[in-house]
């Protein structure tokens, strides 16, 4: 069976209120904007994820709604601002076909580039800015098989092109 795996960092968020927690900074316009596009891009591939799994942050949740039109995200606070091996670990847990993971830098790049047999060779791979989203094919059973290294690459995408 193949799995697919969409890696999103959360869209450009905003830094309009310097009193506001890290955790509730909400996106900005180009935010928003950029979600939303995000969204479009993916319907345009055909890539409707069965399964959302998001970090609790604020700026990570607007992101999926922006993507998918609606809040459909069930937030887990343990992805905010996790590692690669705890966004392994919540990954491994996944049911569904077709999975979209958004969380947080460094985080959410290193784990991408840790996932891909080859990485993209796109100049902003290896920075993975706001919006970066990769889609990786896994040869797997189900989502407990899924390994370091194991992900085909079969698109990278940042905002900026769409």
């Amino acid at each position: 069976m193949t799995l697919r795996l969409i890696i999103t960092r959360h869209a450009k968020s905003s830094w309009a209120n310097p009193e506001l927690d890290d955790h509730d900074r909400p996106l900005n316009k180009r935010g928003k904007r950029n979600a939303g596009e995000l969204g479009d891009w993916l319907k345009r591939n055909a890539l409707e994820p069965d399964t959302v799994l998001c970090s609790s942050a604020r700026r990570a949740r607007e992101t999926v709604a922006g993507v998918l039109g609606e809040r459909r995200e069930d937030p887990i606070p343990a992805l905010y601002n996790a590692g690669p091996h705890k966004l392994l670990a919540v990954v491994k847990e996944a049911s569904g076909g077709t999975v979209l993971l958004v969380a947080h830098n460094p985080g959410i790049g290193e784990f991408a580039q840790w996932m891909c047999a080859a990485p993209p060779e796109h100049p902003e791979f290896d920075r993975y800015p706001t919006g970066a989203t990769t889609v990786l094919e896994f040869d797997a059973a189900d989502w407990s098989g899924v390994a370091p290294g194991s992900g085909r690459e079969s698109l990278f995408v940042i905002p900026r092109e769409l």
